[in-house]
């Protein structure tokens, strides 16, 4: 029997498999350090978990409409109105299970076979196989970790060809916690535009910024970028709803249309009571996520400043999201107990392996040289682990 062709060229997440090794490792009773998923540790605020268990009660377990409950719908475009001065209704939305789902809708809907869709690199493992799933090819931006990452747009105009449909945004970014500027995003609205394709804009860490950073809509720049802009948001790092899986998507009303008929055959309606408990979400302050975003600037500054004194290893502040890109290029080549780390993938092997400390590598990212360490994990795991590996890095340049 012959599988599907798309199947077997769809790549796992190297990041969800290294956090299962290091579940695996500490289920068996290793005493394991993980940098891995980007998970908050923060509990889901509590107005939030009492919203959820009061939809129970009073029997709010049954279908809602596949795009999602109107009033949530209605809320989703309130609260999106609110912070980005936008003129979004609930016909623009659609909630999905999570923000993943609505990335993989809004390609799906958009792409033809052989269409391009362009992303910078270093991006977020899953934007290529969720381009290739939807029968697209994806086009790789390179970015400059000496200029911080930020979008390299002479590059990106001559990535821009006939059969360009969309680029993706993500905006802060994962892994490297880049923030681009308005001008930037002004720039690519701009060849957008000329050359007619569509912005997915991933936006999924936008209340996650430091230093006054301000985080930029390209849906704020004028209606018409609004139009071929399909906006990805949900609940998970703002509002450590991760495991609730609530996502949702804006975009034109036609669109928005055809992304609700594909989810209504794909998975149907999202749980509906996580749909409630995200409808509390919105429409309340969440009096809990400044002193969040205060602790993740803690462990941020900590972080960049330690790895800054490990041998063979550099890193740059983030300005946003909750990562840090870390170069270990002053570690390719070297030997570790009879092998060469000849890549990030192996330095990840054998960091964990010697260790017990889980970080992911860059290449997957589209960032070879590099691991990528998350600070969604307590400051004492955060010392822990920065410890082993400061242990390990001096111990590979003593062996040289």
């Amino acid at each position: 029997m012959q599988y599907s062709k798309k199947c077997a060229n769809i790549q796992s997440s190297v990041t969800l498999a290294i956090d299962a090794k290091a579940k695996a490792m500490r289920a068996a009773g290793a005493d394991v350090v993980g940098f891995g998923a980007g998970e908050p540790d923060f509990a889901t605020p509590h107005y939030i978990v009492e919203a959820a268990i009061d939809a129970l009660k009073d029997g709010k377990t049954k279908y809602t409409a596949a795009a999602g409950m109107p009033l949530l719908r209605e809320a989703v475009a309130d609260f999106t109105n609110k912070n980005l001065g936008t003129a979004y209704r609930g016909e623009n939305v659609v909630i999905s299970n999570g923000a993943k789902q609505a990335l993989f809708n809004a390609l799906q809907a958009l792409c033809n076979p052989g269409d391009e869709v362009l992303l910078f690199s270093p991006y977020w493992v899953s934007y290529p196989e969720l381009i290739k799933m939807a029968d697209a090819v994806p086009v790789f931006v390179p970015t400059k970790a000496e200029e911080r990452f930020a979008p390299d747009l002479d590059a990106f105009e001559r990535a821009i060809s006939g059969k360009t449909k969309a680029v993706i945004l993500n905006d802060p970014c994962n892994p490297t916690g880049a923030v681009f500027p308005e001008s930037a995003l002004r720039k690519i609205a701009d060849l957008a535009e000329k050359h007619d394709f569509a912005i997915i804009a991933d936006e999924i860490y936008d209340a996650l910024v430091y230093d006054g950073a301000v985080h930029f809509s390209v849906t704020q720049i004028n209606d018409a970028i609004r139009e071929r802009t399909v906006l990805i948001n949900g609940m998970s790092k703002a509002y450590a709803m991760t495991g609730w899986r609530m996502g949702y998507s804006l975009s034109c009303p036609a669109l928005a249309k055809r992304m609700a008929s594909l989810q209504s055959h794909a998975t149907g309606n999202p749980n509906t009571i996580a749909q409630v408990a995200t409808l509390a979400a919105l429409t309340h302050e969440n009096p809990e996520f400044p002193s969040m975003l205060a602790e993740f600037d803690r462990r941020r500054r900590y972080m960049v400043e330690t790895v800054n004194t490990i041998p063979g290893l550099s890193a740059f502040l983030p300005s946003g999201a909750f990562y840090v890109m870390v170069s270990i290029q002053g570690l390719i080549g070297k030997r570790c107990h009879g092998r060469t780390i000849d890549s990030s993938l192996t330095f990840a092997e054998l960091l964990l392996d010697e260790t017990k400390t889980a970080v992911v590598p860059g290449a997957p990212f589209g960032a070879e040289g590099y691991i990528r360490l998350s600070y969604a994990t307590d400051i004492a795991n955060i010392q822990k682990g920065l410890a082993r590996i400061r242990q390990f890095a001096e111990g590979v340049l003593s062996s040289c």
